[in-house]
């Protein structure tokens, strides 16, 4: 039986007699359905969200204590959470266990920023006209949040927008992807019973013209925090001038990979960092500059690591590769091969789609940095291998890229360490590690079309706060 759900909207749940179907990107079976919104429902939405808002935060120790329950609860329920985001996203269920669990910890660096959230004093005396005051900064709520989440982590993603604004005390307006409502539909039930007061987080779900462009226009919505494509997240950035936007956009991951450096690490890696959840990451490893010295040695054993991956159904636990989220986007990532393939690259792996409709893990060698799987984001379970022969040429080259998010080399030198970490102008530099890395604590986010602030409880609470200066005449 199709499960119907509704929507957690002010102290009631909300249906509107349309629904949205979702369904398997695996096998398309239908998993549930959901209220289809329309800007009404968003406009009710911010309504009662700037409620919320005007009747005051709640105290710091009662949403660091929200969050700490919600964490709790969650561990007790990932196999339950990672089933939904198998089902919806075609993650493998040994990855979706990953991602349940990633969001624990989210939950519990939030619980630690809201307890450390504070101001700071400002030094008066230090000019003659402040002789006598006293002043220091207040953090308060920037007010009501539009959250705008991707269908790739639709679980971990929610909570790191989700829990900060909690942190921060910010009511939230969220629009999960349309594909993978599910999972956040259950996680901000969970939040209820975790004794989040009704309100403070009301769903909506729909179309992105409709129910998104309704959340960025709204003028009662403070920051719209975007998680998605650069085209989308900069429209959005361009609709909302007033606004603080926070944009978490997209990338073409490069990793070099230097004659000192541990290329069998890296292979090792680089298997499951290019292909986890099908290369649908954001910092999903993508462009591999390979030194020449090395590049047959590594390339072989890269391909036999990846044609060992098992492909097929997301819940079968034996599954390394699933689905992409839709045919279509299968057949955009198989059209790029396939025009990359024409271009000159060699496809050393992969490269078709199986009967089971699944695109094949891909590697190709001999790609250019002007072709598509190179230049652009590919988001797909492709990587591209190429070949250098200078140091200085191969970080030239990965910094040729309209993206900036995370970037890696693999070295054993110090010196060559130090240059790619001041060189490569990306948010983030990994040394032997994959630009895929990512720790829930850290500051996430890039520069140029990969953004434009950073993720990451502690980081993302400052962004939903805004300075407030007291002065006191003593």
């Amino acid at each position: 039986m199709t499960l119907d759900l509704a929507l957690p909207f002010g102290d009631r749940s909300v249906t509107t007699g349309e629904w949205i179907e979702v369904r398997s990107p695996f096998d398309n079976s239908l998993i549930a359905r959901v209220p289809k919104c329309d800007e009404t429902h968003v406009a009710h939405a911010v309504a009662i969200a700037k409620s919320i808002h005007a009747a005051g935060p709640l105290p710091a120790h009662e949403r660091a204590a929200i969050l700490d329950r919600a964490a709790l609860a969650l561990s007790d329920r990932i196999e339950e959470f990672a089933q939904i985001v198998a089902a919806e996203a075609a993650k493998p269920i040994k990855t979706a266990r990953v991602e349940a669990q990633r969001a624990v910890s989210t939950f519990q660096f939030a619980a630690v920023a809201a307890r450390t959230l504070a101001g700071e004093m400002v030094p008066m005396e230090a000019s003659a006209s402040g002789a006598g005051k006293l002043a220091f900064t207040l953090k308060v709520p920037i007010g009501v949040v539009g959250a705008i989440s991707p269908f790739n982590f639709p679980l971990n993603l929610v909570v790191h927008k989700l829990a900060p604004a909690i942190a921060a005390g910010c009511p939230v307006v969220l629009k999960p992807a349309s594909q993978t409502p599910v999972s956040a539909i259950r996680l901000v039930e969970l939040l209820g019973d975790c004794g989040l007061p009704a309100g403070h987080i009301n769903v909506v779900t729909g179309g992105g013209t409709s129910v998104g462009n309704a959340i960025v226009e709204h003028d009662d919505i403070a920051m719209i925090t975007f998680t998605g494509s650069p085209e989308v997240g900069w429209g959005i950035r361009a609709k909302a001038p007033r606004k603080k936007v926070g944009l978490e956009l997209g990338n073409n991951a490069p990793v070099i990979i230097e004659p000192t450096g541990d290329w069998e690490t890296a292979a090792s890696k680089i298997a499951i960092a290019g292909f986890s959840h099908a290369g649908q990451s954001c910092i999903s490893t993508q462009r591999i500059f390979v030194h020449d010295s090395l590049v047959e040695q590594f390339t072989d054993a890269l391909v036999d690591k990846v044609k060992n991956l098992v492909v097929g159904n997301p819940l079968d636990e034996t599954t390394d590769v699933s689905a992409l989220i839709s045919l279509s986007e299968r057949d955009r990532v198989h059209g790029w091969v396939k025009e990359a393939h024409a271009q000159g690259a060699v496809v050393r792996c992969g490269g078709e789609i199986g009967e089971d409709g699944v695109l094949r893990p891909t590697i190709l060698s001999n790609v250019s940095d002007d072709m598509k799987v190179c230049a652009q984001e590919i988001f797909g379970p492709v990587v591209g291998i190429a070949v250098y022969d200078d140091f200085d040429d191969a970080l030239r080259r990965a910094n040729t890229t309209r993206y900036g998010l995370q970037a890696a080399v693999f070295t054993s030198r110090i010196d060559d360490a130090m240059k790619a970490a001041t060189t490569l102008d990306f948010g983030g530099v990994c040394i032997n590690e994959v630009p895929t890395f990512r720790a829930d604590q850290q500051p996430y986010g890039g520069l140029r079309d990969s953004g434009n602030t950073r993720e990451g409880p502690k980081y993302a609470v400052e962004e939903m706060t805004e300075a407030r200066l007291i002065i006191i005449q003593l």
